[in-house]
């Protein structure tokens, strides 16, 4: 009986030791990708992206075991006003053919703090692939009041040069450093 004990919490420690991240996917209407920048001096531009998709393998025990993959059509960018649009995916810009992604893939996790960790990862925008830090911040992991399944929410952020993506058109005057704000929210994979 003992021996029986024994190895049973042998193998419940064995199994806790080694739990693996959780996948949980992107929920995208609470979820938000902005970006701006200095145009000439006089304002800060700034657009947003949709449609866009993704992974988060969450270890909430051992944050920096956990992952981050996401996706999001360059079609889909939303800027609020045409003329701008037009121009971002003409040839000066993007020249983006319909179903040309952007996405990011993490290399690394750093945890900074309780809440807190640099995510380093591999962003390829415009056909070229640059290593990103992004900043981020655990808002809240939980159960969801609404949906009654477990649920996390980040933010982030970014500073990336366009320029060394092959969109530096205008610079310096338009501004070659592109803030990026991350906010998203994921679900339990079922």
């Amino acid at each position: 009986m003992k021996t029986l004990l024994l190895t049973t919490l042998m193998t419940v420690a064995a199994a806790a030791a080694t739990a693996a991240p959780e996948k949980y996917v992107l929920e995208a209407a609470h979820s938000q990708i902005t970006f701006s920048y200095n145009h000439l001096g006089f304002s800060t531009t700034r657009g947003m992206f949709s449609g866009f998709e993704g992974e988060i393998m969450f270890d909430q025990a051992d944050p920096s075991a956990s992952s981050v993959s996401v996706s999001m059509p360059v079609q889909m960018m939303f800027t609020g006003w045409q003329e701008r649009l037009d121009d971002i995916m003409s040839k000066n810009f993007f020249a983006a053919d319909e179903g040309e992604m952007i996405s990011f893939t993490s290399t690394s996790i750093e945890v900074t703090g309780e809440t807190t960790a640099m995510i380093t990862g591999d962003l390829n925008l415009n056909g070229v692939t640059r290593p990103v830090v992004l900043d981020a911040v655990l808002n809240q992991a939980g159960d969801h009041p609404m949906v009654g399944k477990p649920w996390v929410g980040f933010d982030a952020s970014a500073s990336i040069l366009r320029s060394q993506f092959e969109l530096g058109k205008f610079a310096p005057f338009v501004g070659d450093e592109v803030t990026i704000q991350i906010s998203i929210e994921a679900m339990k994979a079922d």
